[in-house]
């Protein structure tokens, strides 16, 4: 079978696909599949056993379907993991039949007029001036908080530079919360910089930055002979949905000459909604923003967008590769977004949400943002209602931090009770429950998270959730005994 991908041979094969995708659902009959890792691992080993089988599509397919955490199911709750819409899945399907790369305008002459029309159209919604601001699509929050801090270390320190070459005591900085995600060490690393450039902030209870702390944090890095390049400012932390205070960690950026990126990975689906913009009043005053629409916008991964304020910004990323965009090509009015990109080869993942917004509209969207942030405050009230369940804070976008909290047991009774009770969970394919950490040092900060981002599931989904939790969390503790 060697037809290329054209609608006469997808027909059948995508049919095919349809049927398979049903009942591998159907074995599954749950969130996940039962049995743990070992258990998954034999059966794909047995799926992949079979060689140059005509129906390996069917197979496979169906092996896959049912080896999935369904984002579907309203039992699979642990992760900033959508189900993504129909019509974005459908979409999709076209980009991957077509085969389009942004890396230049003649391998993909629509992609890239339509990726320009939406970041103009993104820039709007985040307040930045279409005219004047750039972006890109990427894989994620990981690629784009790179990027974020790469143009802030270019635009405040004038370019890629050797540390060893610095001003004695300069040392560049980066200032983000506690709570901020593990990229933006991991950048600083491959920026050069170091993980140990990264100063954390410290967060209040519901993970949200410390504004004082860090006006102190960026006069003490000042005293120490260091240079703050940026401030990222979270919104939408992973763990509590957490919105950093934006307008006052742009005053304290700019006091300091340096770069505000907010990290809108999560938080950014907010802008979807009336009811919810207003937690990110003040975005607009970033240099940078990075927005993952596979998370709060249910698109299928990778659906991220980097936006900058000013398009000048971008100047260290820009490329000239003569046979992807000479100059001349340029000129002659063909437009290049290399310079837009860390990647060459580029998918045009823009069209599934454009297609998406044209379909549903913002209104729409916002609709989906809506249910889900009210299926998290009734999730809220019936843990606060359970007896033995204990809410750390109250949602704010639309997840559910908590924890299984029987009487009598101590901090490091809890912490193995409540890793023990989401594995249980997990072997038995019951439900799919987040486990975090809160910041700090010691026993009794792990906690349970819902990330509730179906917003078809109800209230009576999440009510038999923590119905599940409960009795997970009796049976372990009948195997652990009771001690604290």
């Amino acid at each position: 079978m060697n037809a290329l991908a054209r609608p006469e041979a997808l027909r059948p094969l995508v049919e095919l696909v349809l049927t398979a995708l049903d009942a591998g659902a159907a074995h599954r009959g749950g969130p996940l599949p039962p049995g743990g890792p070992g258990l998954i691992a034999g059966q794909a080993r047995l799926a992949l056993s079979i060689q140059h089988d005509q129906d390996a599509l069917l197979r496979l397919t169906e092996f896959l379907a049912y080896g999935s955490a369904d984002p579907a199911d309203p039992a699979c709750a642990a992760h900033l993991h959508c189900p993504p819409l129909a019509v974005a899945v459908a979409a999709d399907l076209a980009v991957s039949a077509l085969n389009p790369s942004l890396d230049s305008w003649d391998q993909a002459p629509a992609a890239v007029t339509l990726e320009t029309e939406l970041i103009g159209e993104l820039a709007g919604l985040v307040g930045f001036d279409p005219a004047h601001a750039a972006g890109v699509l990427t894989t994620g929050g990981t690629e784009s908080n790179l990027m974020g801090l790469m143009l802030a270390r270019d635009q405040v320190l004038g370019g890629a530079v050797e540390l060893d070459g610095l001003p004695p005591g300069v040392r560049p900085v980066v200032l983000a919360s506690a709570a901020a995600h593990f990229s933006v060490q991991r950048a600083a690393a491959l920026l050069g910089l170091g993980e140990r450039a990264v100063r954390t902030v410290p967060v209040d209870r519901g993970l949200r930055m410390d504004p004082d702390a860090l006006a102190d944090e960026l006069r003490a890095a000042v005293r120490a002979g260091q240079r703050p390049i940026a401030v990222v400012a979270t919104a939408g932390t992973t763990d509590t949905g957490a919105v950093d205070p934006l307008h006052r960690a742009a005053d304290l950026a700019a006091e300091h000459g340096a770069w505000l990126h907010v990290d809108a990975a999560y938080g950014g689906g907010a802008l979807l909604s009336d009811r919810l913009a207003p937690l990110l009043d003040g975005i607009a005053r970033a240099d940078s923003v990075s927005l993952d629409w596979h998370k709060f916008g249910w698109q299928p991964a990778a659906a991220g967008v980097f936006l900058v304020h000013r398009a000048e910004t971008y100047a260290s990323l820009s490329r000239r590769a003569v046979y992807l965009n000479p100059a001349d090509d340029e000129q002659a009015g063909y437009p290049s977004l290399l310079g837009r990109s860390l990647r060459t080869t580029r998918r045009a993942d823009a069209f599934k949400l454009l297609v998406t917004l044209r379909t549903l509209g913002r209104k729409g969207l916002g609709a989906l943002v809506d249910a889900c942030h009210e299926l998290a405050l009734a999730t809220a009230g019936a843990v606060e209602a359970a007896e033995q369940l204990e809410l750390h804070c109250a949602p704010v976008l639309s997840t559910v931090v908590f924890r299984y909290h029987p009487p009598g047991v101590g901090p490091a009774g809890l912490d193995r009770l409540n890793g023990e009770l989401r594995r249980e969970l997990l072997r038995s394919g019951r439900a799919v429950v987040g486990r975090t950490e809160l910041p700090g040092q010691g026993p009794g900060r792990v906690r349970l998270k819902l990330t509730l981002l179906n917003p078809h599931a109800t209230p009576a989904d999440t009510d038999a959730l923590l119905a599940a939790v409960l009795a997970a969390g009796q049976r372990v503790r009948d195997g652990l005994g009771e001690q604290g």
